[in-house]
Parts: C-alpha cells; sequence; structure tokens
C-alpha cells in the first residue's frame, strides 16, 4: 500500500492517501508473506480445512500456514505498541473480513479475515484500520 514491490506477482497495490494519512507516525511496512517467500512467489489462499483456516500455495498445495504465523508474531514482538495498522483487502494474510475463503475444492465459500488479522486484533485492538477507509 506505501508503493513497494511486496505482492506474489512482483507488482505493488499502492493505495494512495495512506502515507498522508500517517503524517507524523513512524511507518514500519509489512508484508509477512515477502520475507519467508520472495518477491515474486506463488500465490496463497486461505483454504478452510477440518474447520480451520490454513494457508496452502496455489499450485503447489503447501500448507504455509505455520511460518507465517511465525512471522506475524515476530512483528508483534519487535512491535507490541503500534499505534495504527492499516491492512490490504482482499489479502490472504492481511485481508480484513475481504478475504476470499475457499474449500478443498478451491471453491470460494466465503469471505473473511486473513492470518494476521485476527492475531492483529488479538494484540493491538481496535487500532486496526482496512485500507479503504484509510484514505
Amino acid at each position: 500500500m506505501l508503493g513497494e514491490c511486496c505482492r506474489y506477482d512482483g507488482k505493488t497495490k499502492e493505495v494512495f492517501g495512506v502515507r498522508d494519512s500517517l503524517d507524523g507516525y513512524e511507518i514500519v511496512p509489512f508484508c509477512p508473506e515477502a520475507p519467508i517467500f520472495g518477491t515474486p512467489r506463488e500465490r496463497i489462499s486461505v483454504v478452510k480445512i477440518d474447520n480451520q483456516h490454513k494457508i496452502i500455495t496455489d499450485e503447489t498445495n503447501k500448507d504455509v500456514t505455520k511460518p507465517l504465523r511465525d512471522e506475524i508474531e515476530s512483528f508483534i514482538k519487535k512491535n507490541p505498541t503500534a499505534d495504527k495498522i492499516i491492512l490490504k483487502s482482499k489479502s490472504p494474510s492481511c485481508g480484513y473480513g475481504t478475504t476470499p475463503i475457499l474449500n478443498d475444492k478451491k471453491e470460494k465459500i466465503a469471505f473473511g479475515n486473513g492470518i494476521a488479522v485476527d492475531m492483529f486484533i488479538k494484540h493491538y485492538g481496535a487500532k486496526i484500520i482496512k485500507d479503504e477507509k484509510s484514505c
């Protein structure tokens, strides 16, 4: 959202106005996927398996839930007092109610949260902002 090329396809999804809305804040950019898998990388999706949301790679069907959780926990430990967390909609990591949830056949069954959202809500509480409302 800040213009960094950290998406799975190596591109950016800059959201103009985010940086301006954070005037006076120290900005700590964070994408839990990029440090683990690099950029570009295989796409990932939230898949409901045995009534749990797992993060599964789209092509190789690898479960990458644990390394993503570990990366998010590391961020929280390094940034325990963040004032705001702005999340990218539809992201399997950071979508807040906008992330497609798939079944085991990779069919969309609902919309929900990305893997980081519930962890961030538990730690940071009401400091969470969807990207659509940040500008």
